[in-house]
């Protein structure tokens, strides 16, 4: 594969609105990601979200989530205080389970513990964790299994706890 191939891809992706293509051509794979001008200019100008602790995983693992700030400034919809967003970190695939035919993580009503693994996201071949911020309960799953997400996404809505 060629640089003239890449570049028509890379427009192919622009034109089409894709964040990420991967192609396989004799024995050789080309991954190409680019992250869409909304979210770009969300994550330069703090267009409300903030990045969380990303902590260093073991291994090939990266854990962390992004959250949304609340306060001023949110739409008149926005979801109340006692509630938080976890927002995938990274482009990938989202895994609920560690396996094809094990439970999920967590589901709607479970009550979640600070570093407690509540999915997956597969991106480029890595599994990377998402992890709890902060103890409470699972009050949304805004994401279906396999489901391909971009930066930013709200993969769970979680009730604090206490509130």
């Amino acid at each position: 594969m060629n640089e003239t191939d890449i570049r028509n891809y890379a427009e192919l992706m622009q034109e089409m609105g894709l964040t990420g293509l991967e192609i396989t051509e004799d024995n050789k794979k080309v991954r190409l990601e680019r992250m869409p001008a909304a979210s770009f200019a969300e994550q330069v100008l703090g267009g409300g979200m903030l990045q969380g602790n990303i902590p260093q995983g073991s291994g090939n693992s990266r854990e962390g989530s992004i959250l949304r700030k609340q306060g001023e400034g949110e739409s008149a919809g926005a979801i109340d205080q006692s509630h938080r967003a976890v927002r995938s970190p990274l482009v990938g695939i989202f895994y609920a389970a560690p396996a094809e035919n094990a439970a999920p993580y967590v589901s709607v009503g479970d009550e979640v513990k600070k570093g407690q693994v509540l999915c997956l996201i597969e991106a480029m071949k890595l599994m990377n964790e998402i992890v709890a911020e902060e103890d409470g309960v699972i009050a949304q799953v805004c994401v279906t299994n396999g489901q391909v997400v971009e930066y930013g996404t709200e993969l769970f809505q979680i009730k604090r706890a206490g509130r």
